[in-house]
């Protein structure tokens, strides 16, 4: 019997350690081992096996300002998530993403020694912070990367990662096996996804600008991919009397349907692309943070299909720029202008390319049961 401790604190990190997990089992089985799994995550995570004891969403505070408004909250998670990791005793801790929390976990691990541990996903240290690499270095045993150019970035600072492929490639991969549900209210008119975020405060700032920019099209049925963590009425106050669709729990189904998609940064940005669905991207988040974010970030995009590709593939509409009249513009143009929308297109076709195909959730799993195992 194998004991294992997950964490992940984000919608996207419950979805690709629910992946890691099925993964994890069936290799496993194939040694004839069974194993105990406890987690931080949600829902996918506890449906695919783990005993969850703390939800995702108690843990996500986005942007610098609601880190620091909520710091005794976070802190006392911290020493939570110490504590049971030590009453669990696992032989492996797994951290996925979310660096703010899991780097803590992986320091105090490293001085308390006897557990192995591993982190599926990079933080993006790369961007801003670069200064964690030294603290991955020394806190961590293994890592496992989804993006094609992390293994090149961690070979210059000496260290030697897996690239494992990205596991959204995976999830897409079981979606297209199942047949295609209409969504309610279809009415035969072209649809285009509306994703303002998964957190309140950013669908709070993004889903009245993309409101406002849909009303130029009547001609499109606009529904918004809301997040399952956040309640339906909450979304109605917003959406006021706006001829909008509202769907929960099917945004892979909106995916599969939409002509083109308005999506605040973040992993639905590449989740979109992925489905081969032309895009805006959208960023707004708050006087305080995009100052303090233009100081310490290094990049020159904020969405993962810009970075992956190194050039602008989507357009990226960020604080001040992000308008109703520039967001209508710019969906405009993929809508109506056919050369623009098929160079596009033929972008995030290259982007699958890039990515490894799928099958990351079992390569990390199988890396991961290696040193399980005692054979690396």
């Amino acid at each position: 019997m194998k004991r294992i401790y997950l964490i992940a604190g984000e919608a996207s990190g419950d979805l690709h350690g629910s992946n890691l997990i099925k993964a994890l089992k069936e290799r496993a089985a194939r040694d004839g081992e069974q194993l105990e799994l406890r987690a931080w995550g949600g829902d996918r995570m506890a449906a695919a096996g783990a005993t969850v004891v703390k939800h995702y969403r108690d843990l996500a505070f986005m942007g610098f300002t609601q880190v620091l408004l909520n710091l005794r909250t976070i802190l006392r998670n911290i020493t939570l998530c110490k504590q049971d990791i030590e009453a669990f005793r696992p032989d492996a801790v797994i951290l996925i993403d979310y660096p703010g929390f899991n780097l803590r976990i992986a320091e105090h691990l490293r001085k308390r020694g006897g557990t192995k541990v591993l982190y599926y996903i990079s933080p993006q240290v790369w961007a801003w912070k670069k200064g964690r690499v030294h603290a991955i270095k020394r806190d961590v045993d293994r890592m496992f990367v989804i993006l094609p150019f992390e293994q090149d970035w961690y070979a210059n600072y000496g260290m030697d990662v897996d690239f494992v492929g990205h596991p959204l490639l995976d999830a897409i991969q079981q979606e297209g096996t199942r047949p295609l549900e209409l969504l309610p209210g279809d009415d035969g008119r072209p649809v285009v996804a509306l994703l303002p975020g998964s957190r309140r405060q950013e669908v709070t700032g993004m889903l009245p600008i993309m409101l406002k920019a849909a009303a130029r099209f009547p001609g499109h049925r606009f529904v918004i991919a809301a997040a399952p963590s956040l309640p339906e009425a909450f979304y109605r106050g917003l959406i006021g009397d706006a001829p909008v669709s509202l769907v929960f729990n099917r945004t892979y189904d909106v995916l599969r349907t939409a002509k083109a998609a308005l999506v605040t940064s973040g992993t639905a940005t590449l989740e979109t692309a992925l489905f081969g669905v032309p895009e805006v991207v959208c960023y707004n988040g708050g006087a305080i943070n995009v100052w303090l974010a233009r100081r310490l970030v290094n990049i020159e995009f904020i969405s993962l299909v810009n970075l992956i590709m190194g050039r602008e593939v989507v357009r990226e509409l960020i604080q001040q720029d992000l308008t109703p009249k520039t967001l209508g513009d710019e969906l405009h143009r993929l809508l109506n202008d056919a050369p623009y929308r098929a160079r596009v297109e033929a972008d995030l076709q290259n982007l699958r390319a890039r990515l490894g195909g799928p099958g990351a959730s079992a390569k990390a799993a199988d890396g991961m049961w290696k040193i399980l195992a005692g054979r690396t």
